[in-house]
């Protein structure tokens, strides 16, 4: 089992209050994704489910049990760090086995264990190499190891992916997200990278100050963003936010239209624009057009367009995809 559950969780530093209250259930098996700007106590909540820092109020439970005083080894967790935390000058092996041996598994079961983990891993042909004789991407996958080996009831990923390329952090998102798939146990995972979110989660928790600004999948928080943070922050290119003239008329404070949900012409629409910066991707464009009704709006065409820095065009936003929010920036 691996179901975790958060009940007026709050963190304080000193006069701050980093976290102010989060009621928050995991299911077991699920994938859940803490995801927000730099700041927004992502790192500090999941530190405080894996019991590295102290709650300031509140109860955390996993698997129905009150573990909020429990020391972190205690609570049947592992967590993989930013950092490796490899030891340099132990073998790949040694590095898997060591938790094992910390606490006093009999060797044959080392080896099992370390064995099962470097073959879901792939790295059964590195096991006598050192750290240092490893890319970036097999070293975190070392990490991973040395918490698979423990057979914890839940992962915990503290933006694991963070010091490695882009192409290589596309790989290790699919080598996570299958490994979930594998061992079917609970992962929490931290990152302020919303496209591994809603790539990698089967559930989305968006913070902003320390506050749950939304939970639900990533269609879920796409398609029906609770706010305008929510609106704003998922999605790649973000939601296009407009006010002014072009709001009123729909009889709120702002509206939001998705960039792929501007329908284009070069004869007539809704607001005449002039192209701007045009970035072509191969399979998409994304170009933003400069407009006196509605402000700068990003729009994502096929790759093949033909726009350029100047072209006057004409955009239609798809009325039945345009969010609306109120006054205090809540969707309506």
């Amino acid at each position: 089992m691996g179901s975790i559950r958060l009940n007026k969780v709050s963190k304080v530093f000193g006069e701050m209050k980093v976290i102010p209250s989060i009621d928050l259930e995991i299911e077991n098996g699920e994938f859940v994704v803490f995801v927000g700007p730099s700041g927004c106590g992502k790192s500090t909540l999941l530190r405080l489910i894996a019991g590295l820092e102290d709650t300031s109020g509140g109860t955390i439970e996993i698997d129905g049990k009150d573990v909020t005083s429990e020391a972190p080894a205690k609570r049947g967790l592992a967590m993989v760090f930013q950092s490796y935390a490899l030891y340099p000058h132990m073998t790949v092996r040694k590095n898997i086995a060591f938790p094992l041996k910390m606490a006093g598994e009999e060797q044959s079961v080392i080896d099992r264990k370390v064995a099962e983990a470097a073959k879901v891993l792939n790295l059964t042909d590195y096991l006598e190499r050192k750290p240092g004789q490893l890319s970036g991407g097999q070293r975190q996958r070392v990490a991973i190891g040395r918490a698979i080996v423990r057979q914890p009831t839940a992962f915990l990923f503290d933006e694991p992916l963070s010091n490695l390329d882009a192409a290589l952090r596309v790989t290790m998102r699919l080598e996570i997200s299958e490994l979930h798939q594998q061992l079917g146990t609970t992962m929490i995972y931290v990152t302020h990278d919303q496209v591994e979110a809603m790539t990698m989660a089967d559930k989305i928790v968006v913070l902003n100050r320390g506050n749950v600004e939304q939970v639900g999948s990533p269609l879920e928080l796409y398609s029906r963003p609770r706010n305008l943070f929510v609106a704003g922050f998922i999605g790649s290119p973000k939601m296009n936010l407009i006010e002014g003239a072009a709001a009123a008329s729909h009889g709120v404070k702002t509206i939001g239209i998705r960039p792929e949900h501007i329908a284009v012409s070069t004869t007539e629409g809704a607001w005449k624009g002039t192209v701007g910066v045009a970035e072509h991707l191969g399979s998409d464009t994304f170009c933003h057009v400069h407009t006196d009704t509605a402000g700068t709006l990003t729009l994502r065409t096929a790759g093949d367009a033909m726009l350029k820095h100047g072209d006057t065009i004409y955009l239609t936003p798809d009325e039945r995809r345009i969010h609306k929010f109120n006054n205090e920036g809540l969707a309506v």
